[in-house]
């Protein structure tokens, strides 16, 4: 088992990377950061202006848009088709808190559409993914759509027998898609190559509700209409004009168009503006200035049909009347995020946008409260799913909080937190993980992940009341046999490390239960550092997880074992499968023999430190750094933080149950700092002694207790100070 490294008793391994004040200035100075939050980012290598937004920014309209997905626009017009037609339509989910969040969002847009819809998530018995028989059970009821949500991108077989039925398939989905892809009508996944969207690291949720997104849109005045924006500027240096053209449909650029004109040499017949204009609505921001230099440059015989965007936009937004697009482009938000020097056309662009979201919102305000709603549980998949804490999702899971705390929490999530006494005031993303997720996930675990799905989509209080009861005795259930199965298999599991060239844990056990298997990898994989497979099975069937780390991605090592399963899929570190027991003895042999070729990273017993404190600077102004890097999470991971030579005067031993824990107090000079440093009571009076200075490896965190916020330290590795 690995060893616990906060017992260290040498700070050697504690590495803060040197940077520069060449590093540190420009961001200072283009995005006011102190030289503390600037060191940071430089030494997480976030430096440039397309990372920072997401730390700095949670307005919701640096989000992406839905219809950056190559195949959103067909999506939304098959989704309306069957409204038109009266079809039946069956949403097809996962059993976890993606696949249940993902269900939940998309069902319940559909039901306010009018559309008839039901949904649909695997039975216990069932495997991953889209089921033979799920289809056929709709295919009874004269079904014509199937939505996938959270899976699908691996049912090539199930998909071609929803074809035969006549039945189309739209999959939304975010693993990783193998090499034949399935014959689904559209695919909605960010991870395929000509998906054409932004990032490719959000949850299934996420991807369900760009699909909602793009539905809601669909029913306003905006949806598919085409306009041109038109931006001309005198270059007096190359006496010249810049002709800057950008056409747009469904707030999306598709077009770009970019000519320079030399009075007296350029004829308008060498230009392909009047092509690339022709047939559009066609807008510039100070339409007279504009007709004013056209006039100028073709004379009077040239005809332009400008519309006047500023005069529509001060309806909406006051505050630009009067401005020219040179101070549009200088007030633009947006802008100091952009690589290089961004165009006057692009930061109007960019306030169109805004302007058509407020428009919308002001004419629609139902719309904005449900995607509030959406949000929560676009959060918590997130999170679930241990998707990168980068990019947009540090918008989701920040707006997701914001909207629990302000709006309170939607329902089904209020009947949970009431159920597991969430206080609403301190509501961070680790509750959320810690709490929340593990009870939601519960359900699926034991085979019934309806149960938190009926949650999160039932008008009735009392309903959810119970089923928040019966979610939280499952969770409990879940936790003992996690405990007890986990304490079974973990002997034989740790042989296997050697079986398998010391580069794979792989257990098999019939007792385990299935919903569980995915816990038990996780755990062996971090307890012995190996990618891991935990196995069980019934019914001759085995059903498995695979936990990976080091590097090494689980779906490509599952892959080479495709012919055996009956599906799989996954992510790249979190995968899972399903296979005849027949096969058992095959599936083992080979994964011991592809053992061999496993490569994994060396393991880095370095601790990469965020930035060193003097303890005259562990001031409450500087504990605001947290709130700048929250959400934490999968490669954005808490901050990690030293101070040397710091005091100790008092220190308090904790805990209910088995006094385990130490509260230490540190003096700075100015201030009394609290610190827990959790499972370290045995050496008080051992290497802690009160009086001491000590160099203090941390976290900042928040105290919520009795109403009461307050700043304390989360010890990491403390060592006497060499200073002392």
């Amino acid at each position: 088992m690995r060893a616990d490294a906060s017992i260290s008793n040498d700070s050697s391994r504690w590495v803060k990377k040197p940077v520069s004040k060449q590093q540190i200035e420009p961001l200072c100075n283009l995005f006011n950061l102190t030289p503390l939050q600037a060191s940071v980012f430089v030494r997480r290598g976030i430096t440039e202006g397309k990372e920072l937004l997401y730390y700095l920014e949670d307005d919701l309209r640096f989000q992406h848009n839905p219809f950056l997905f190559s195949g959103m626009e067909d999506a939304v017009e098959r989704i309306l088709q069957a409204k038109e037609e009266g079809e039946k339509v069956l949403i097809y989910g996962d059993s976890d808190v993606d696949g249940v969040t993902s269900t939940a969002i998309l069902y319940e847009e559909l039901v306010r559409q009018g559309i008839d819809v039901q949904w649909r998530l695997p039975l216990e018995d069932d495997g991953y993914g889209l089921s033979i028989k799920a289809i056929d059970d709709f295919a009874a009821q004269d079904g014509t759509l199937i939505i996938t949500v959270d899976c699908g991108i691996s049912n090539n077989d199930e998909i071609a027998h929803a074809n035969d039925l006549g039945i189309e398939v739209i999959v939304t989905d975010h693993h990783n898609p193998p090499e034949e892809l399935p014959e689904a009508i559209i695919i909605l996944d960010p991870k395929l190559e000509d998906s054409l969207y932004p990032f490719d690291g959000i949850s299934g949720a996420a991807v369900a509700y760009k699909l909602v997104s793009a539905l809601r849109f669909a029913d306003t005045d905006f949806y598919n209409a085409e306009i041109s924006l038109l931006q001309l500027s005198e270059d007096t240096q190359n006496q010249c004009y810049n002709v800057d053209c950008i056409k747009i449909k469904n707030l999306v650029k598709i077009k770009e168009l970019h000519e320079k004109i030399v009075p007296g040499q350029t004829s308008i017949y060498d230009l392909k503006l009047p092509y690339f204009l022709q047939g559009q609505l066609i807008y510039s921001w100070d339409s007279r200035q504009t007709l004013n230099l056209l006039g100028q440059i073709f004379g009077s015989g040239i005809e332009f049909n400008l519309n006047d965007l500023r005069s529509e936009i001060i309806n909406v937004i006051p505050s630009v009347r009067n401005k020219t697009s040179a101070q549009i482009k200088a007030l633009s938000q947006i802008a100091k995020y952009s690589e290089g020097d961004a165009s006057e056309l692009e930061s109007i662009y960019n306030l169109y946008v805004t302007y058509c979201k407020k428009v919308i919102a002001a004419k629609k305000p139902e719309q904005t409260l449900n995607e509030q709603k959406d949000l929560q549980l676009v959060a918590l998949a997130a999170m679930a799913d241990i998707m990168p804490m980068k990019n947009e999702n540090r918008i989701f899971v920040k707006a997701g909080i914001a909207s629990i705390k302000k709006n309170r929490p939607r329902q089904g999530l209020a009947e949970l937190f009431n159920k597991l006494n969430i206080n609403l005031d301190s509501l961070s993303s680790t509750d959320l993980s810690w709490n929340v997720i593990p009870a939601m996930n519960a359900a699926g675990r034991m085979g019934h992940p309806e149960i938190s799905l009926k949650l999160l989509i039932s008008s009735e209080a009392r309903e959810r009341e119970q089923l928040a009861a019966t979610i939280h005795d499952m969770n409990e259930e879940r936790k003992d046999m996690v405990s007890n199965s986990f304490y079974k298999i973990h002997d034989a599991a740790q042989q296997s490390i050697a079986l398998h060239n010391n580069k794979l844990c792989v257990s098999v056990d019939e007792s385990i239960n299935k919903g569980v298997t995915g816990i038990l990898a996780s755990r062996l994989m971090q307890d012995f550092n190996v990618p891991t497979i935990t196995i069980t099975y019934e019914n001759e069937v085995c059903t498995g997880s695979m936990r990976s780390c080091r590097g090494f991605i689980a779906t490509s090592f599952l892959d080479n074992l495709g012919d055996i399963f009956i599906n799989h899929g996954g992510h790249n570190f979190a995968a899972g499968f399903s296979f005849y027991k027949s096969n058992l003895e095959v599936f083992l042999k080979r994964v011991q023999e592809n053992s061999a070729a496993v490569y994994l990273e060396e393991e880095n017993t370095c601790i990469d430190v965020d930035a060193e404190i003097p303890e005259e600077h562990l001031t409450p102004e500087n504990f605001c750094l947290i709130d700048m890097f929250e959400p934490c999470g999968a490669e954005s991971p808490e901050l990690v933080l030293m101070t040397r030579g710091i005091k100790l005067i008092d220190t308090m031993v904790l805990g209910k149950k088995e006094p385990r824990h130490l509260k230490l107090i540190f003096d700075t000079g100015k201030y009394k700092i609290p610190a827990m440093f959790w499972g370290q009571a045995e050496r008080l009076r051992k290497d802690i002694l009160i009086g001491k200075k000590y160099d203090v490896l941390y976290n900042m965190s928040r105290n919520y207790y009795n109403g009461t916020k307050s700043n304390q330290l989360i010890i990491k590795e403390i060592v006497p100070s060499t200073g002392d």
